[in-house]
């Protein structure tokens, strides 16, 4: 999703609107990667276009009390979080890695 590219290119609106079709969007790693404060803005700008309209699905490794911190403004962060968190269900998961449950296993044996 280049949401940046799109604006550039005059043509936010209409990405944003197709983003906003989508019954369900995943939204993979939030935080992995800081936003700038612009990332942010177009962020929430796509979560309140989808807000109590679709279903939206974020993972993260990030606890949502540092979401300031990934989107560099506690602000912005708030807003965000209220839309997702109005309606929300959180799934908590501890435990290993599921990606290295294999691998590990594997090195185990050896």
């Amino acid at each position: 999703m280049n949401l940046k590219e799109a604006q550039k290119e005059n043509r936010l609106e209409k990405r944003l609107k197709h983003y906003a079709r989508y019954k369900l969007l995943i939204i993979d790693e939030v935080g992995f990667l800081p936003l700038d404060i612009e990332g942010s803005r177009l962020l929430f700008q796509l979560i309140s276009k989808r807000y109590e309209k679709s279903s939206t699905i974020i993972t993260t490794n990030i606890a949502v009390s540092r979401w300031d911190e990934v989107f560099g403004d506690s602000v912005m962060a708030n807003a965000i979080l209220d839309r997702l968190l109005h309606h929300c269900t959180i799934i908590h998961i501890i435990g290993d890695s599921y990606r290295l449950k294999d691998k590990t296993e594997e090195l185990e044996r050896e």
